[in-house]
């Protein structure tokens, strides 16, 4: 029987709060995960559920002038996070914890080229000499597998394309060989060739490194092709987590549930146009619309008692609105925070 190998990362009730003038948010209320290593883990959830700044929390880079973490604890290695001071926190940060975020421009330098941007990060956290912190640079822009390398890292960002910046934002994270790497929907705003090669990346620098990789997303789509595990987000809270493969053959949680049905099927939709271009003008019927979840993501100041999606759930009951469900396993290695988890009705096939 072989021992379990320890958690990289755990997390455990992390609270992260901002103050704002009409009060508290919650943005993140009471979250819990674990990253194995080298381990995918994916978080899913609509805007605003919280899934940036965990991330942000964990990289402790939440604007102290905003929000603060208020509860909780980050366990990374062994070591809490929490406690550290700031200049052990920053000899971690970018070496052995690294992050993508969501919008390169916004991220990079625009008044130093992306060479010497990827090169201070190495000598920074190695304490390399200029020269070899230079030639790293180049190194890792050849192996994120953009084009003339050594005249690339003379550029600025704004002489690259969307893609190629992501890119340079993989290298920067990659370039110390970090433990655990954070990626924040890297594939925004990108067209769907160059979302495929920038996760084909991320997945061969993973192998290359042994990294665990943390992937947020509101895509499932990339979740399904990426991920070994899942965590399912909403309105500040984790309301499901699984394997991958048994989320998607069964979801537990409505909210989960709401996301499936969304997503356009591609056999649905060849089959409403087979039955469109063989039906007579007068005798068509209109084609199927997407299933949505009704109503509107609640407002995290002032949560109200019970389940936060119970306004907007179909199978919600008294209980759901007088108290939060705590999270319990469903299934060998599948916890979700639902009341009715056990008497949810069976999907329909399409």
């Amino acid at each position: 029987m072989t021992t379990p190998t320890p958690a990289v990362l755990t997390v455990t009730d992390l609270c992260t709060h901002f103050h704002t003038r009409d009060g508290v948010v919650r943005a993140v209320d009471g979250v819990s995960l674990s990253l194995e290593r080298g381990e995918t883990l994916g978080v899913v959830g609509e805007s605003g559920c919280g899934k940036s700044v965990t991330a942000l929390s964990i990289m402790r880079l939440v604007p102290p002038a905003a929000g603060r973490i208020v509860a909780g604890s980050i366990r990374f290695d062994g070591t809490e996070l929490l406690s550290l001071p700031p200049a052990s926190m920053r000899a971690i940060r970018g070496n052995r914890i690294s992050m993508i975020f969501q919008e390169p421009m916004s991220s990079l330098n625009p008044v130093m080229s992306v060479g010497r941007q990827i090169a201070e990060t190495v000598a920074l956290h190695q304490r390399l000499p200029r020269r070899a912190a230079l030639d790293r640079a180049i190194e890792m822009l050849t192996l994120v597998k953009i084009p003339e390398p050594r005249r690339r890292a003379t550029e600025f960002p704004h002489q690259l394309s969307g893609g190629m910046r992501q890119r340079v934002m993989i290298a920067i994270a990659m370039a110390c060989t970090p433990t655990i790497l954070i990626a924040d929907e890297p594939t925004t705003a990108l067209d769907v060739t160059i979302q495929a090669q920038i996760l084909d990346l991320m997945l061969e620098m993973k192998e290359r490194t042994g990294a665990a990789v943390m992937l947020i997303t509101h895509d499932l789509g990339v979740v399904a092709e990426t991920a070994q595990r899942v965590i399912v987000m909403y309105a500040g809270r984790k309301v499901e987590e699984a394997q991958v493969d048994a989320l998607f053959a069964h979801p537990r949680h409505p909210y989960t549930r709401g996301l499936m049905t969304s997503i356009p099927r591609l056999n649905r939709a060849a089959a409403e146009s087979t039955s469109s271009s063989t039906s007579s003008a007068s005798s068509s019927t209109p084609s199927r619309r997407l299933t949505e979840i009704p109503g509107v993501v609640p407002s995290l100041i002032g949560v109200a008692e019970g389940c936060t999606f119970a306004p907007r759930c179909p199978h919600a009951s008294e209980q759901c609105r007088v108290a939060f469900p705590p999270e319990r396993e469903a299934a060998p290695g599948h916890m979700v925070a639902c009341w009715n988890a056990d008497a949810l009705p069976a999907m329909a096939d399409d």
